[in-house]
Parts: C-alpha cells; structure tokens; sequence
C-alpha cells in the first residue's frame, strides 16, 4: 500500500491528484505550462477535447435549436437548453484553465471559477431530479418555478457553505495536489457525495412503487420508466458512488484513491453535459421537427395541395 501512495504522489500524466507542486510551476509560461506542467498532457486533452467539441456541436445547432426551443410551448425545455449553454462554457474554461490550480497568483480565480463551475452542474443535476418527480402534478411554468426554486435554494446552501470553508477557512476543496492529510477536505466531500448518492437510490426505488400506484403520474416526456431515464439515474448514481469511494479511499491514505478520483472528473466533466443533452434534450427537438412537418402538411393540405392526389 506504501508503494502505491507513493507511486501516486509522482507527477502523472492522467491523474489531477497527482499534479505538480505549485513550486515548481512557478516562473515557468507558455504552452509548456498550461497544458503539461499541471496534470500533464493526457488528462488535459482528455478534458478539453470532449468539453470543446460539445461547445462546438451546440454552436453548429444553435440557429435551429433556438427556433424550436422559442416557438415551442415548453418553458422548461427554454430555460434547460439556455442552463446548458452557460454550464457548458464554464465547464469548457474550467477544463482549459487546469494549470490555475498549479499557480499560486490563480489560487483565487481558480477556486471562484471551480465554485461557480461545480455549482452550475450541481443546479442542472438537482433541477433535473425535482423537475421530474413533480411528473403531471404542475403546469409547465409553474412545474419551473417550483423546480428552480426548490434547486436555487439547495444549490445556495451548498455555495455558501464551500464558500466559508474555501475563502474563509482556507480549506482547498478544489485544488488537486492535496493529500490525504487534509481531513477536512475529504470529509466535506464525503457527506456531499454521500447525499446525492443516496438521493439518486431513493428515485430508482420510488419510482417503480409511484408508477405502479399511479399510471398516469408521468407524461410521456417525462416518464422516468422510461429505460434512458432509468439510464441517467443509474449512470448519475454510479458517479457518486464512485467518487464517494475514491474520497473515502483519500481519507484513509489509500493510493488508489488518486487515479480513481482523477477517472470520474475526467468523465464527469468531459462527458455529463453530452450525456445530459441526449438524454433529455435531443428528443424534445426531434419532436419539434415532427410537429413542424405535421404543421406544414396541414397547411399545405388546406391550401389545397393535395387534392391532385384524390383525383
């Protein structure tokens, strides 16, 4: 186990937990710095690349996607598609700007740009889930205003308490070349993990019993029997669980903990949105397309056509 500690606290290529000491970043600038100093070459491709082509597959679709999504009837399918638009630029700094963490002059900028980053995904995770437990029991507009309200207030909650601990108490919640002797780091990220852990355990088993009672709770939309639905609640359940182990492996010394962690951000931050965005978000705009034709076809159809066909 001393082996693998030590093996692990090496500057790595592929793990953020292994980054290289501030110490010897500094004075050094240009390419070399910002994507190989840090983290080290393969980790930072492996999170820019997915991260900038998702931005750029939004941007090749933006003039379409914003048709439907203005002249469609869904708020909340409006105000999504425009959260993952601003968490998606984030995340994309996020994952180009990885060498902040290794200067000490960017301490500050990278923890606020990781706060509002982390926070952006966390509102989209936590808005999803409230969004669709409330099934058919609100209107569109007021199923979003319940959602963002309920997701504004536990996503506050957890910016301001990462807050006080990060800029008040100095604890480096999110700077990567932190061992495990910083207990309070990891157990702050244990009991954050653990929580949506258990949340996403309590949706998988609650509802099969609320569809079961009520067949008509869900639209179809919305239906979390659905199997890509059933998928993300899966998928979302097994990144925490995995992450809740890693931060428990960091806070018991254990080695394996860096390549483990420095795996699920690497998923997490180079494929959530993509995977968010196909799972909700693409079906929503092949229907639009479909309503589309139908609208067309029917006015086509009373212009009159058509009625060469008949005759």
């Amino acid at each position: 186990m001393r082996g693998l500690e030590e093996l692990a606290m090496k500057p790595l290529v592929i793990s953020p937990e292994a980054a290289v000491p501030v110490e010897e970043v500094v004075g050094r600038s240009g390419v070399s710095s910002w994507l190989v100093d840090c983290h080290g070459l393969l980790y930072d491709i492996g999170l820019i690349v997915p991260a900038a082509l998702f931005v750029a597959y939004l941007a090749s679709q933006v003039r379409r996607s914003f048709s439907k999504v203005r002249y469609g009837s869904s708020y909340i399918m409006m105000a999504y598609y425009g959260l993952i638009w601003i968490v998606s630029v984030l995340n994309l700094t996020w994952c180009i700007l990885q060498a902040w963490q290794c200067t000490p002059t960017k301490e500050f900028s990278w923890n606020l740009l990781s706060l509002c980053t982390k926070s952006g995904m966390l509102f989209l995770e936590v808005s999803l889930i409230s969004f669709l437990l409330q099934g058919n029991q609100a209107g569109d507009l007021e199923a979003l205003t319940r959602t963002f309200v309920v997701s504004g207030v536990i996503v506050a909650v957890d910016v301001l308490l990462k807050a006080v601990y990060v800029f008040g108490f100095g604890v480096p919640m999110f700077l990567d070349g932190v061992g495990p002797s910083n207990h309070v780091k990891w157990g702050l990220w244990i009991v954050h993990k653990l929580l949506l852990a258990a949340v996403y355990v309590l949706i998988f088993i609650h509802v099969p019993l609320k569809v079961e009672r009520d067949a008509t709770w869900y639209p179809p939309r919305t239906n979390l029997a659905q199997p890509a639905f059933r998928n993300y609640i899966c998928v979302m359940f097994s990144i925490n669980a995995l992450s809740l182990f890693s931060c428990l492996l960091m806070e018991n010394g254990a080695g394996f903990g860096y390549w483990l962690l420095s795996l699920v951000t690497l998923c997490y931050h180079s494929l959530y949105l993509p995977f968010l965005y196909i799972t909700f978000l693409a079906d929503f705009f092949r229907e639009e397309d479909m309503r589309l034709e139908n609208v067309y076809y029917s006015e086509m159809k009373d212009a009159g056509f058509f009625d060469a066909d008949w005759d």
